[in-house]
């Protein structure tokens, strides 16, 4: 499968294929997902980069924690495509709602999502997300997580069904989705709102500077960039992230 290339406006162009404002080549941003969620939040903070997508199969049984769980298929998805690759930054990332111990993916048909819903009506559940960052040309890899907790209003037997019936659901870990009319359904949350959607950004830039990659440096103006200090590359941990302040 080939690369999708997604690229900031104007004269961001040029950063965001690539390369410094000076016009040394710096290695490529991959995201290793499908998801449209994922795509619009890394173009929102204007981060240029490839979209390959994983083949992983996603259903490898829930016999971990969730943590672990969503851990293990980002680092899995973001491997699966560092292989594929000589050079890059690879991000993986998945998402699952856990409500009383039980991890919800993306519901299977209509059926699974009006029980989903009726599942966690009136209640409070965490949103969790694995992401993993992968440098295919050195194998070495940081993997994380971020933890939302979600509180739901009461929906009534209408509402389920004619929110069901929108097909939002659908493809959407919990079967609703915070950013479009699934807000709806929300009355608040405690955490991370972009972790909810689907990758936490606050997280992922940590981990990015953590390999030397610092978004900031070299702009002048404030416009993000990807930018790789040789510095500081010698920080790369294989397996582990060392921890930062705030909420993991």
């Amino acid at each position: 499968m080939g690369y999708h290339i997604h690229v900031s406006v104007l004269d961001w162009q040029f950063v965001r294929l690539g390369f410094s404002k000076d016009g040394i080549f710096m290695e490529k941003l991959i995201l290793a997902s499908a998801s449209p969620r994922r795509v619009q939040l890394l173009k929102q903070i204007g981060l240029g980069f490839h979209q390959k997508i994983s083949s992983t199969c996603e259903d490898i049984g829930h016999d971990l924690d969730p943590e672990q769980y969503v851990k293990h298929l980002a680092l899995v998805k973001a491997q699966d495509v560092a292989g594929q690759l000589d050079q890059g930054f690879i991000i993986g990332a998945d998402t699952v709602v856990v409500h009383n111990g039980e991890i919800l993916g993306k519901p299977i048909d209509s059926g699974d999502a009006r029980r989903m819903l009726k599942e966690l009506s009136g209640g409070t559940h965490h949103v969790i997300s694995g992401v993993a960052l992968v440098d295919a040309g050195t194998g070495k890899y940081l993997v994380d997580h971020e933890s939302t907790k979600v509180h739901f209003k009461s929906l009534s037997p209408r509402e389920i069904e004619s929110y069901t019936a929108t097909g939002e659901p659908m493809g959407k870990a919990g079967a609703y989705a915070i950013q479009g009319l699934g807000a709806v359904l929300v009355e608040g949350i405690e955490g991370c709102y972009n972790n909810v959607v689907g990758l936490p950004i606050t997280k992922l830039i940590k981990m990015l500077r953590d390999f030397g990659v610092d978004i900031w440096e070299g702009t002048g103006e404030g416009k993000p960039s990807c930018h790789q200090s040789l510095s500081t590359t010698s920080r790369l941990r294989s397996c582990r992230l060392i921890k930062g302040p705030g909420k993991n």
